[in-house]
């Protein structure tokens, strides 16, 4: 029997294949609400008081999905399984030898195993064609070493309906840069991974002066290899204590080597970029943690062995007197499920389990979480403001900060319940440049009793649980199209295609039963140009201390001078990341409009809920 809560199939189908809970035979969850008892009852579990209270107020957070946990705490807690609740992890740093690297294959299989979406920093691997000082032979690279995590992976998640996720990160200095540019672009290869390059200031500095840019490697770990004419340069490297020598392999021209990373993301969606300088100075752990990698889908930049749950408030309940003149977001409403959601996730990391004791000591010293919002698109449109609008992302910017802010607020007050995180140290976290930029009393108070987790907000992809919400607008995008078909996977390792419209589109249609004009509001993906898609990240990312996971969508025929632009400008506006999409012949489109007589183009972008961690 259907359960009624559901108002479209393609919203039970998420429930039914991800969420519900199936012991076997027998079936725990027989509706959404049972769902939602099973979560919060497991979330409430670990509180030392009061629990049947704090279960009702997480229980009453969820129903009509005001908050929306991440995918890994809906599937996973109160199940009793060995898995986890969090969606994000970057793995333990790659020592340059072969034990270590399978040593980290297998943790890698582990966690993904149990659930979580991994990433790894492939920097510290030799390059291709120098020597291995302890065997004499010829190292292949770290672009070859993908291969094999890349068959590892589909080889541990080749069933059900959500495939393993990957990020690969290499820096923009490293020998083999280049190979990994274009390490994608043979479709049938490392479809299993994103990847990213670690673009640094030091280099975007040498693209605007059109320097020579020198690509290194550190001079210990060649040792006495001929490689390189034994010049060195000093940089940072990851797992270093500072910089380091690090011998010049090459020299190329820095806006050479920026164009053949704009060429491959134009043309085949990838690599993306993190702007690692700026994650690093943005840090609020910037006097314990060197970061270099990010989860899959890179909203959530982590140290090695990092991790972090997400969860999202749901904008789209938060309007009252949609489409009408009196329309305006509720933001005491975003506020107080703000509060509880943080509990609820700062919880969660007590009640999970971990696939690596590495893992969990670092999930506990820090206590990172990360709260952000979905469905910010059907909101802007339920209140008349076109995404692409100066006054919607002004609207946006006060919804963010509204939960960041409550978001600090809630983990002061935890910490002087609590405790305040293991790894907090006063003074430096203080110090911080996100911490800086907060409200005096926040200051205040973590100066007073500490807060309880190091970082609270990120904005992920949320592509799964905004179908489970009615198909509610995913994360920060806009509305992909008000109907469209979606191309899903099944259990069975099928796919089945579904129907799909618009939330927002919906009500919409329910209040005019005769039809008529769509309001000027309804706009979607593609009718919104690249730099607002990127004015709308920026407008949001001062109140996000990890970072945002979102998709500049870019018409087929965009200069590719213009596209360009684009990233210097992510670049100069602070943001920590970039990642467009253009249609191409290898990644096709990541959703079709229409019906579902038309399909769905098979992708393996980074928004491919098949694939995403959220």
């Amino acid at each position: 029997m259907r359960d009624k809560v559901f108002n479209n199939a393609l919203s039970e189908h998420i429930w039914n294949t991800r969420y519900r809970f199936i012991d076997g035979d027998t079936v725990r969850d027989h509706t959404l609400s049972d769902t939602w008892r099973r979560v919060a009852g497991a979330l409430a579990g670990v509180e030392p008081n009061a629990r049947s209270g704090w279960e009702e107020r997480f229980r009453s957070a969820l129903e009509e999905f005001r908050f929306i946990p991440g995918g890994r705490i809906l599937a996973g807690a109160g199940t009793g399984r060995r898995i986890t609740l969090f969606n994000c992890f970057v793995m333990g740093r790659l020592e340059d030898s072969i034990d270590s690297i399978f040593e980290h294959l297998r943790e890698g299989a582990l966690t993904m195993q149990q659930g979580g979406g991994v990433g790894y920093d492939f920097s510290t691997l030799r390059p291709a064609g120098s020597e291995a000082h302890a065997t004499g032979r010829i190292a292949s690279g770290p672009v070859s070493f993908m291969h094999v995590w890349d068959a590892m992976c589909g080889t541990v998640l080749s069933t059900g309906a959500r495939r393993g996720a990957m990020m690969a990160t290499l820096r923009c200095d490293h020998p083999d840069v280049e190979d990994f540019i274009v390490a994608k672009q043979d479709h049938h290869v490392l479809r299993r991974f994103n990847l990213s390059v670690q673009v640094s200031d030091a280099f975007m500095q040498a693209v605007d002066a059109d320097a020579s840019w020198s690509l290194v490697f550190p001079d210990h770990a060649l040792g006495e290899t001929r490689c390189g004419d034994r010049e060195t340069v000093m940089r940072h490297w990851p797992g270093e204590a500072g910089p380091v020598a690090c011998r010049v392999l090459r020299r190329v021209a820095a806006r050479d080597l920026w164009a053949k990373i704009m060429r491959a993301t134009y043309d085949f969606a990838e690599p993306g970029v993190l702007f690692v300088d700026q994650i690093n100075r943005q840090n609020n752990l910037w006097y314990r943690e060197d970061i270099s990698a990010s989860n899959p889908c890179g909203e959530i930049p982590l140290p090695p062995y990092g991790a972090c749950n997400l969860g999202s408030i749901n904008l789209a309940h938060c309007v009252k007197s949609a489409f009408t003149a009196q329309a305006k977001l509720d933001l005491d409403m975003v506020t107080t499920t703000v509060r509880t959601a943080v509990r609820m996730l700062d919880n969660a990391i007590d009640a999970s389990r971990f696939p690596l004791p590495r893992q969990a000591e670092e999930a506990r010293g820090s206590r990172r979480i990360g709260l952000g919002l979905t469905g910010l698109a059907d909101a802007l449109i339920m209140l008349g403001l076109r995404y692409d609008s100066a006054a919607a992302r002004e609207t946006a910017a006060q919804a963010m900060r509204a939960i960041c802010h409550a978001a600090y607020r809630a983990s002061a007050d935890l910490a002087r319940e609590k405790g305040a995180f293991p790894y907090f140290d006063r003074a430096p976290y203080l110090e911080g440049a996100f911490i800086r930029a907060l409200p005096d009393d926040i200051r205040d108070a973590i100066a007073g009793h500490g807060i309880r987790n190091s970082h609270l907000t990120a904005i992920a992809p949320t592509g799964t649980i905004s179908l489970l919400a009615d198909n509610i607008s995913s994360g920060v995008e806009p509305v992909f199209d008000f109907r469209h078909s979606r191309r899903l996977l099944d259990v069975d390792g099928s796919y089945l295609v579904f129907d799909v419209e618009d939330h927002a589109h919906a009500l919409w249609r329910r209040d005019h039963p005769h039809g008529g004009v769509l309001p000027p509001a309804f706009v979607s993906a593609l009718n919104v140009a690249p730099s607002d898609h990127l004015a709308m990240q920026a407008a949001l990312q001062p109140f996000v201390d990890s970072a945002i996971s979102k998709t500049v969508n870019v018409p087929e025929d965009y200069p590719f001078d213009e596209f360009q632009e684009l990233y210097g400008s992510a670049y100069r506006q602070g943001l920590k990341g970039c990642t467009t999409f253009r249609p191409n012949p290898v990644t096709g489109e990541i959703l079709s409009t229409g019906t579902s007589g038309q399909g769905g183009a098979q992708t393996s972008h980074c928004c491919d809920i098949e694939r995403e961690d959220g």
